[in-house]
């Protein structure tokens, strides 16, 4: 998938496999930067991070970390490129059992409909109230790592 020139609520998702910005970030620059051109910033939430430096080496190359709490939804992260813009990504939480990551991940990159916030698409997967996965902290540890 490629970005939209124009700002959209979301341009796909991604299933880190921990909590770890710094350790997550690098293999999703690994991923997207061949697609999308070099990742120079990412803007998260740090509702959900519990450490946030102000750098990552990923790819070779520093990238900026910024954080907003009230502008950004905390099921969100901001990607930024010097050559090719920006994209909004669904962080489906790392416990997210796999049918739900799965639903999530094909939410975030739907083509048609309405398009949905984030922390929408999150609350249309526990209808019920149930607790979420993220909450729980129920999950496999093994799968994919991101979905565009």
């Amino acid at each position: 998938m490629s970005p939209s020139p124009g700002h959209v609520e979301l341009d796909g998702a991604w299933w880190p496999r921990s909590r770890d910005l710094a350790q997550e970030l690098p293999p999703l620059a690994d991923a997207l930067e061949p697609l999308w051109g070099r990742i120079t910033r990412i803007a998260v939430n740090p509702r959900y991070w519990p450490i946030l430096p102000p750098r990552i080496f990923a790819n070779g190359h520093v990238v900026k970390v910024g954080w907003f709490t009230s502008e950004l939804d905390p099921h969100k992260i901001l990607l930024l490129s010097g050559t090719a813009g920006r994209w909004d990504l669904l962080v489906i939480p790392p416990e997210t059992a796999d049918p739900s990551a799965a639903r999530l991940m094909a939410s975030a990159r739907a083509d048609t409909g309405p398009r949905s916030t984030a922390s929408a698409l999150m609350a249309a997967e526990q209808p019920d109230g149930t607790t979420s996965p993220y909450e729980a902290g129920a999950g496999p540890a093994d799968r994919p790592a991101a979905g565009m």
